[in-house]
């Protein structure tokens, strides 16, 4: 729907052109002016003015989805955890479409996978879940994983083990070729951003503890990113800090890189801080030679990319580091609340605040709950950042 789609395009400027072209771009623009003035109000910004300079990567806004992965748990272990932990239950009923759906279907633009170290293989195959459903005289869980990908070693892809494991893709590896498939054949879509947050923690002493990520774990990590996409399909730490000594210094001299340099690659960022975060850095001064982006200080010379989720309290620090340049990823809603109660000012908080990625469960209502959803104005998977004048949708 989206990748081949044409849309209005925005901020297109004609330098020793042609009359044709020229005239082409004058019908672009009276129907650009013509949208703003239709559209009014978008989000509660009002739409003013068309670009007229090349649009770069930190002037966009899209929409992207939280733990994109994600398939809401068999019924009884619904059931199961409800006994348990109710509020755990209703925060993980919901469920996600397969990734390439989300990107032609829904305008999706920016993903959330989790990752488990699983070096030896096997470690998160046989969930204990299932079994605590038969003993509690509950249906019984069908067979989640029959081809045994989670037999092999590698990058695994699930929310929690033992009980909220399903999932459209086991292995990042899996993922992350289905991303280059689509992104493939739709090659003028706006880069994809992909949160990867890596996963250690120890939920409970009565289930199996994860994996650490350790160096090894990290160097994996970025190496199954090389090895799917090559360096032409990546918009890299390297890529926007060039000859500078660092990210800060590179964004405020020369800028992130145009939006049409940028068009069919992919881009990663770590949801992580702490340990696993510092560990990512260690050795890699300002990144060099990293696939991911992190989430430090603004005077870090790591510096790029920022992860604030809450955009109503944190609403004056994010348009902060958007102003300054800063990419921010922000969430619209968590634990299936919002959509619950048919509650919008989060979501409409963040489409204001001016974040670049605005992450939801929600890409598409849930009826069942109520007609909430995260989209942009006329369904575009992207549109111009409010904070630099107006919200035009850019084509694709």
């Amino acid at each position: 729907m989206f990748g081949n789609r044409r849309m209005v395009l925005f901020g297109e400027r004609g330098i020793g052109v042609n009359r044709m072209r020229v005239f082409s771009l004058a019908i672009k623009s009276m129907l650009a002016a013509l949208l703003i003035a239709q559209s009014g109000q978008i989000f509660g910004q009002s739409a003013t003015h068309v670009l007229s300079q090349p649009i770069r990567l930190n002037q966009i806004q899209v929409v992207g989805t939280h733990n994109s992965y994600h398939i809401k748990p068999h019924p009884s272990i619904l059931q199961l955890l409800s006994k348990t932990t109710p509020a755990q239950a209703l925060a993980i009923a919901y469920t996600h479409r397969r990734l390439a759906e989300q990107f032609s279907e829904l305008g999706i633009r920016q993903i959330e996978l989790d990752i488990f170290a699983d070096p030896e293989g096997g470690h998160y195959a046989r969930p204990l879940g299932p079994k605590l459903a038969l003993q509690a005289g509950l249906p019984a869980v069908p067979d989640f994983d029959p081809q045994g990908d989670l037999n092999r070693p590698g990058l695994k892809v699930l929310h929690v083990p033992d009980f909220d494991y399903a999932t459209t893709v086991k292995t990042f590896q899996t993922a992350l070729q289905q991303v280059k498939t689509w992104s493939k054949a739709n090659p003028r879509h706006v880069p994809i951003m992909i949160l990867v947050e890596l996963k250690q923690d120890h939920v409970s002493p009565f289930f199996p503890k994860p994996k650490p990520f350790d160096r090894q774990a990290l160097d994996l990590l970025d190496q199954t990113i090389f090895d799917v996409f090559s360096e032409d399909q990546l918009v890299t730490p390297d890529t926007v800090r060039g000859n500078f000594t660092s990210l800060p210094v590179a964004i405020a001299k020369q800028g992130w890189p145009r939006l049409d340099d940028c068009r069919g690659k992919v881009m990663f960022a770590m949801d992580n801080g702490g340990a696993i975060r510092d560990d990512y850095l260690e050795g890699h001064e300002a990144l060099k030679g990293r696939a991911l982006f992190v989430s430090v200080d603004p005077d870090h010379p790591a510096a790029a990319f920022m992860k604030l989720n809450d955009p109503v309290g944190g609403f004056d620090q994010i348009q902060k580091f958007v102003k300054q340049g800063f990419l921010v990823r922000t969430r619209a809603d968590w634990d299936t609340e919002q959509a619950r109660q048919n509650n919008t000012n989060q979501r409409d908080r963040a489409f204001a605040s001016g974040a670049h990625f605005i992450s939801t469960d929600y890409p598409e209502p849930n009826l069942e709950f109520s007609p909430y959803c995260v989209r942009l104005p006329q369904k575009a998977a992207v549109i111009s950042n409010p904070l630099i004048g107006n919200q035009s949708i850019i084509e694709e």
